[in-house]
């Protein structure tokens, strides 16, 4: 089995190469941060977008940590007018 190396986000939003990373369009839920990075939408308006929908089927909380359902998400962005 050969290694791949894939990139994921930093803390800074920079791209790091690491062994273990799953790339972000394969990932089944997103960080904020990488919902904003993978959609090209701000991470405030993701926020925003969250609070205005805590119940929307796209969200996971995990403990405190708000988590995107990337499919789902898709969905609804496909579906909304305006984002």
């Amino acid at each position: 089995m050969t290694e791949t190396t894939n990139l994921c986000l930093a803390k800074d939003n920079s791209k790091v190469k690491r062994k273990d990373a799953v790339p972000i369009w394969e990932k089944y839920t997103l960080t904020i941060r990488e919902a904003a990075s993978y959609f090209n939408i701000g991470e405030k308006r993701l926020r925003r977008i969250v609070d205005e929908n805590p119940n929307a089927d796209f969200v996971v909380m995990n403990g405190n940590r708000v988590m995107i359902k990337r499919k789902i998400f898709e969905k609804y962005i496909d579906e909304a007018g305006v984002v």
